[in-house]
C-alpha cells in the first residue's frame, strides 16, 4: 500500500499561508539565497541534471526551456517569465492547492527561474475564478516586496525583479502559452503560429519562459536540496513527485502527492479510498477533457510520461476522473466535445467548423442512426484532420478523447 511523498505540498495544511514568516521558518527562501551564489548557467545545469519536466500537461524539460530562453535575443533589452496559473482543464485542482496553500512557494520558484534566464519582468497569470489564489498570491508579493526578496537588488546581490498578477478573463484557450501572452498584451486571446516560439519571441516580442505553477514549485526543493536527492523519487525518464487531482467515483476524491511511477490502481484502491459505494471501475480519463480514456487493462500500468505515451494514453496535468459500471462513456465524451466547441476562439476554420461537426455528429450517434461505425469512423477521421490543421492546442485535443473513447468502447459507442 503506497501513501503520499509529499515535497510540493509539505507546507500545505501545516503552515498558515498568508505569513511569509511561517514560510521563512520552514527554510523558505533559503534556496533563493543558494541561487543567488551560483551562477545563472549553474542553476539551469542543475535542473537539466535533476530532470525536472513541465507538470502542466506536456512534460518538455524545464531546465531545456530555460536553457533555450536565456541563449535566446542575446541583445534584448527584457526577458520575461510568466507563470501559467491559468488552471482551465475540467478535472484539474492541483495548482489551486498550491496557490492557496503554500504560494511563496512557487513565488520563490518564478523568481529562480527569473534569476536563471536573467529576466527582470514578471507576470503570473491567474485563472479569474480563481479568487482565493489572487488574493493569496497578492499577499505572497507584498511581502516579498518588503522582506527584500522581490525588487531591486535581491537579497543584497545584483538581480532586479518584479513580478505583477494578471488575472484571467475566463478563457480556457488562454491556458496555451503562445495565447496567453496575446492576452497579457491586452488582446484578444487568439492563437499565434509557431514557429517561433515564446523563447526566442515571446512577449511583446522579446524571449519568454512560460511555466505552470507545480513546475516552478519544484524548484526552491532542487536548488535546496539538490538534483541527487530530487532523483531518488520517480523513475529514470520521470523524476519526481507530481499531483494527481482524483474525482468522480471514489471515495476520496482530492489531490494527492506521489511519486512518478505509481500505478492508476494505487491512486484508486490507496489513496482516494477504493471506488464508491463498492462499484467496479470501468474507465478512467486522464488529463482532463484534452486527455485519453483508459479501461481496467491500464489500471496497473505506471503513470509517468513515457510509459503511457507508449500506451496510447497521456498523463496531462495529472486529472484523474474515475467513472464506474454503469456510468456513460458517451456522455462524458460528448461533453468534452461539447466544451471544446464551446471554448473555439473561432479563428481557425478546422477547429471553428470542426468542434461543430462533431458534436453534432455525436447527437446522431445517440439518436440511434443506422451505420454508427460508420459514423464514429468518420468523427475520428474529422478529429485527425483537425490536429493536423489546427493552429493551437485546443483543436489538436478532440482526437484524444475520441479516439481512445473508441478504442477501448467502440461497442457501447
Amino acid at each position: 500500500m503506497i501513501q503520499e511523498t509529499r515535497v510540493i505540498l509539505k507546507n500545505a495544511g501545516q503552515n498558515n499561508p498568508e505569513s511569509i514568516e511561517d514560510y521563512m521558518a520552514a527554510g523558505g527562501y533559503e534556496a533563493l539565497r543558494k541561487a543567488l551564489s551560483i551562477k545563472p548557467a549553474g542553476i539551469i545545469d542543475e535542473l537539466l541534471e535533476a530532470g525536472l519536466r513541465g507538470r502542466g500537461g506536456a512534460g518538455f524539460s524545464t531546465g531545456m526551456k530555460q536553457q533555450f530562453t536565456s541563449k535566446g535575443c542575446q541583445d534584448c533589452p527584457q526577458r520575461y517569465v510568466v507563470v501559467n496559473a491559468d488552471e482551465g482543464e475540467p478535472g484539474t485542482f492541483k495548482d489551486r492547492v498550491i496557490m492557496e496553500e503554500d504560494p511563496h512557494l512557487y513565488l520563490e520558484g518564478t523568481i529562480i527561474a527569473a534569476y536563471a534566464i536573467q529576466a527582470t519582468k514578471g507576470y503570473i497569470y491567474i485563472r479569474g475564478e480563481y479568487t482565493d489564489s489572487i488574493y493569496k498570491t497578492q499577499k505572497a508579493i507584498n511581502d516579498a516586496y518588503e522582506k527584500g526578496f522581490l525588487g531591486e537588488s535581491i537579497m543584497g546581490s545584483e538581480f532586479d525583479f518584479d513580478v505583477e498578477i494578471k488575472p484571467g478573463a475566463g478563457s480556457y484557450l488562454c491556458g496555451e502559452e503562445l495565447t496567453m501572452l496575446e492576452s497579457l498584451e491586452g488582446k484578444r486571446g487568439n492563437p499565434r503560429i509557431k514557429p517561433p516560439f515564446p523563447a526566442e519571441k515571446g512577449l511583446f516580442g522579446m524571449p519568454t519562459l512560460v511555466n505552470n505553477v507545480e513546475t516552478l514549485a519544484n524548484i526552491p526543493v532542487i536548488i535546496s536540496r539538490g538534483k541527487d536527492w530530487y532523483r531518488q523519487y520517480g523513475t529514470e525518464r520521470s523524476p519526481g513527485t507530481k499531483i494527481f487531482s482524483i474525482s468522480g467515483q471514489v471515495n476520496k476524491p482530492g489531490n494527492y502527492e506521489v511519486e512518478l511511477g505509481v500505478t492508476l490502481r494505487q491512486l484508486i484502491d490507496d489513496l482516494a479510498g477504493g471506488m464508491k459505494d463498492g462499484k467496479t471501475f470501468k474507465a478512467a480519463l486522464l488529463g482532463g477533457a484534452a486527455g485519453t480514456f483508459v479501461d481496467a487493462g491500464m489500471l496497473d500500468e505506471k503513470m509517468t510520461y513515457d510509459n503511457l505515451r507508449e500506451k496510447d494514453a497521456t498523463l496531462g496535468s495529472g486529472a484523474v476522473i474515475v467513472l464506474a459500471e454503469g456510468d456513460s462513456v458517451y456522455d462524458i465524451l460528448q461533453n468534452c466535445l461539447r466544451f471544446f466547441r464551446h471554448e473555439s476562439c473561432g479563428k481557425c476554420v478546422p477547429c471553428r467548423v470542426g468542434t461543430s461537426l462533431l458534436v453534432r455528429k455525436g447527437v446522431e450517434l445517440r439518436n440511434g442512426n443506422p451505420g454508427k461505425m460508420l459514423m464514429l469512423q468518420e468523427m475520428e477521421k474529422e478529429a485527425e484532420l483537425m490536429a493536423q490543421t489546427s493552429l493551437c492546442p485546443l483543436g489538436q485535443s478532440p482526437i484524444l478523447p475520441l479516439k481512445s473513447a473508441i478504442r477501448y468502447f467502440a461497442k457501447e459507442l
